[in-house]
């Protein structure tokens, strides 16, 4: 993290209130405000006024939060952002952020501008002036370079001091107008617009800028004694006052003038007030002063962005350097005022609201999102002083992002595409910073703990038998020899159940054996890469490989629900794991789990499109699960060309029985089996089963077998080893007969 900003902290509460008082009760509310009265009526304006604030407030309130979680450094609602969110999110924002403060001091000059016209009109009665120094952007160009030798040679102090007489103006101005007389010529008619009345959305676009002001505080943090305190109680009071106060001049302008003079005059508050001059003066003022705000608070956003080496190169010291007495961002207030001249000759007032407008709603609409997941993701290191409430900060947030598409839908895609390419531009300068990653951790760990509680309360309270699904565990000490209980497993995890993938390490728990531990552990991760698996590894270090499987079975999985599942796989020629998976079969029906043993062999499963599933006379306990094992695994991409057999025999004379029951099955399952792909096969009383097995699945890419607990007493590791001609067969035992209707 680079060095922090170094500047006088002198100022208190006071200063964050009334830079941002003045700039809500500032130009739109004296030039534009009767505009909106006339066009959208008196319940349109104060349903402006509400939806505004319906985004303002939720950001206030997340902004005092996430102010008062940490310490505040210069560079205000950038600084918050950055470490919530990360420095490239917060530099991505932190840039639009310095772009509409910096658009904003045109903004305000063109206003100041404005509010000069009577005085200039009184002047040309007057005294013979040459029509070029009449126009107003060279007016406004005038303006602005003063406003620029201004702040260059005394920096923020003067602003600050100029902001006690700003606000005692605007209060005189305001309490004249409200002084005026009402001839209430629009009578009760609330709805009463102009005629050709221009959209809702329009002019929510061009008054939008008056409720920005909240945001006009925080560029001060830097220079506040005690920004947690000052920041949240002066930006959350400038919010009320200024609530109150435009409803009170909606009412008022409603009342006092027809809906001709409001959208036909911008200075009609003057013809209202019991002396008009105030109202110019109180624009002029309310406009130099705001700014005056937004001329302070730019240069240290973008001083901000230096000092935490967002730019490339030099430009990062240039931008960060401060002036020596007083650490005032001379370079960054220069690079402020050029971008200040640009839009003063380029654009209206209008358009240019309209362009503050969507830099600040995504400021605002990123602000509450930031509250809304720190809040969720319940990070033990946030604790701010000052909360809000996720259902403040939420709502805010979609209706800021849904604002902006309302209001102008092709300036919402073009600032959401500047702000992709200025985040890729960022990320690749400064790849080493990261810090999304941290808040989304968070919420996703919330997500997944609130899943699994969920889903624990649901297998509790559910019916025994219902909504059954594999959930799979193999604990295996081969994983480095052979991969086909893990690409079985992950074939039937892919999409309906889960699995989980331990590979065993015998051994007693030491610093050597948990250091093997992760040693395996990244090497079974390079294994995974590339093979879109979503099974879930891990180790165990333990003294056996029952008290291992002991261990695992008693724990819930991480899905959230228990394991009912465990995988075995042995070799022909390495007969130890399957002896493992025989000595431990009791304990596992003993805790209800469905015993699965794969054989492997060298055959593998070859072009993994045929597998032939065996119901015997004694299996039909096992047919369900070996059927709906069968059907999972067809939903993996690899064997999407796969297709399922089944195979049964019967005495001579059963066949027609034997038929009916199968397709009975078939149907009630409504699993996708021709009945053309079920094979009947008389059996005689010499011949063995087991011998027609290998003989029709020799070519079988898996061949599917059911056994039982009486099959393991009697015959043991007999049971497994009677298939000498096929390739992998996977041995099926279900706890109980499961359900696939």
């Amino acid at each position: 993290m680079s060095t922090q900003i170094k500047t006088s902290r002198t100022m208190g509460t006071l200063p964050v209130f009334m830079t941002a008082v003045s700039t809500i009760l500032g130009a739109i509310l004296f030039l534009r405000f009767g505009y909106a009265v006339a066009h959208v009526g008196l319940i349109g304006a104060l349903g402006i006024i509400v939806i505004g604030h319906f985004v303002t407030i939720p950001t206030a309130m997340a902004v005092a939060e996430i102010a008062t979680n940490q310490k505040v450094e210069g560079g205000g609602a950038y600084y918050m952002i950055s470490r919530s969110f990360g420095l490239n999110i917060g530099a991505t924002i932190g840039i639009t952020l310095f772009l509409s403060q910096a658009i904003s001091v045109a903004f305000y000059v063109i206003a100041f501008v404005e509010a000069l016209v009577p005085l200039f009109d009184w002047l040309k009665t007057m005294f013979y002036i040459h029509p070029f120094f009449l126009d107003k952007r060279v007016l406004g160009v005038i303006m602005m370079t003063l406003l620029t030798l201004l702040m260059l040679s005394k920096g923020a102090n003067i602003g600050v001091k100029a902001l006690y007489g700003v606000v005692f103006v605007l209060a005189i101005s305001l309490a004249m107008f409200f002084m005026g007389e009402s001839n209430a010529p629009n009578s009760n008619y609330f709805y009463k617009t102009i005629a050709n009345s221009d959209d809702f959305f329009k002019v929510f676009t061009i008054i939008f800028p008056a409720f920005t002001g909240i945001a006009a505080g925080l560029g001060l943090s830097g220079d506040l004694k005690d920004p947690k305190k000052s920041i949240p109680r002066g930006t959350l009071w400038a919010t009320i006052v200024g609530v109150i106060v435009y409803v009170a001049v909606a009412f008022k302008l409603f009342y006092s003038a027809s809906t001709y003079e409001l959208a036909s005059d911008q200075m009609v508050m003057s013809k209202i007030a019991i002396w008009g001059p105030i109202i110019p003066i109180g624009l002029g003022c309310a406009a130099i002063s705001s700014a005056l705000g937004s001329i302070m608070i730019a240069p240290r956003t973008l001083q901000a962005l230096g000092v935490d080496n967002i730019f490339p190169g030099k430009l990062n010291g240039i931008l960060s350097k401060g002036r020596k007495k007083d650490g005032e961002p001379f370079n960054a207030l220069v690079i402020t005022c050029i971008i200040g001249f640009v839009f003063i000759v380029m654009g209206d007032i209008d358009t240019v609201a309209g362009v503050i407008s969507m830099f600040f709603m995504v400021t605002y609409g990123v602000i509450c999102l930031i509250s809304f997941l720190e809040q969720f993701a319940a990070d033990p290191s946030y604790r701010p002083t000052f909360k809000s409430r996720w259902y403040l900060s939420l709502p805010g947030a979609v209706l800021c992002f849904w604002l902006m598409f309302k209001m102008d839908f092709a300036y919402a895609l073009s600032s959401t595409i500047i702000m992709i390419l200025i985040y890729v531009w960022v990320s690749n300068i400064n790849k080493d910073k990261k810090g999304i990653q941290k808040l989304f951790k968070g919420v996703l760990f919330q997500l997944s703990r609130q899943f699994q509680l969920f889903l624990q309360k649901r297998d509790t309270e559910a019916t025994e038998g219902e909504d059954w699904r594999p959930f799979i565990i193999c604990v295996s000490k081969d994983s480095f020899k052979r991969q086909s209980a893990f690409n079985l497993l992950r074939w039937l995890s892919h999409k309906y159940g889960f699995g989980t993938y331990i590979h065993f390490i015998d051994g007693f728990l030491s610093k050597e054996t948990f250091v093997e531990s992760r040693n395996v552990m990244k090497r079974l991760l390079t294994l995974n890469e590339g093979l879109s698996s979503k099974v879930y590894l891990d180790t165990i270090i333990s003294p056996s490989y029952t008290s291992a499987i002991a261990q695992v079975i008693q724990l819930s999985g991480v899905s959230g629900k228990g394991n009912n599942m465990i995988l075995f796989e042995f070799t022909q020629n390495e007969k130890e794991s399957l002896n493992d998976a025989i000595q431990n079969y009791q304990l596992l029906r003993a805790t209800e789990f469905d015993v699965c043993i794969l054989r492997s062999t060298i055959k593998g499963f070859g072009n993994k499109k045929n597998i032939h599933i065996w119901i015997r006379p004694k299996d039909y306990e096992n047919a369900n699960l070996m059927i709906l094992l069968s059907y999972i695994m067809l939903g993996h991409p690899e064997w999407k060309h796969g297709e399922i057999k089944i195979f049964s025999t019967f005495p001579p004379n059963e066949k027609k029985s034997s038929e009916k029951k199968l397709l009975e099955l078939i149907k009630e399952g409504r699993l996708p089996i021709s009945p053309t792909n079920i094979r009947l096969i008389p059996q005689l009383k010499e011949e063995k089963i087991d011998g027609i097995i290998n003989k029709k699945s020799a070519d079988a890419d898996l061949t599917i077998v059911g056994y039982n607990s009486e099959q393991i007493e009697e015959e043991k590791d007999v049971t497994f080893n009677k298939y000498p001609d096929i390739g992998n067969i996977l041995f099926v035992s279900a706890f109980k007969e499961k359900s696939i209707e």
